[in-house]
């Protein structure tokens, strides 16, 4: 059987704002619901990180960077809208 490819998420958030603190949670159960237990999330929250933050030209939170597999894709806001988020990940 072959293995599912590695997922590997970065998420930006701003502390524990509401939104961020909604996309962290609603980032955990689409990966464990679509990605089957193969997946990696860093968390950079740009109060603290703001270099990384402009490095990655991201300029809102939340934000969620879909790093691998490729293409890379961008997903912005909460991640409520599951279908969306799945169509714009392409999972």
């Amino acid at each position: 059987m072959k293995k599912p490819p590695l997922h590997a998420f970065r998420l930006y958030v701003a502390g524990n704002s509401p939104s961020s603190m909604r996309a962290r949670s609603n980032l955990a159960e689409i990966a464990k619901e679509r990605c089957e237990g193969n997946f990696t999330i860093e968390e950079v929250d740009v109060l603290k990180n703001p270099k990384k933050a402009l490095a990655d030209h991201i300029l809102v939170t939340p934000t969620l960077l879909l790093l691998s597999p490729l293409p890379p894709r961008q997903v912005i806001g909460s991640l409520s809208e599951r279908d969306k988020v799945f169509s714009a990940l392409g999972i």
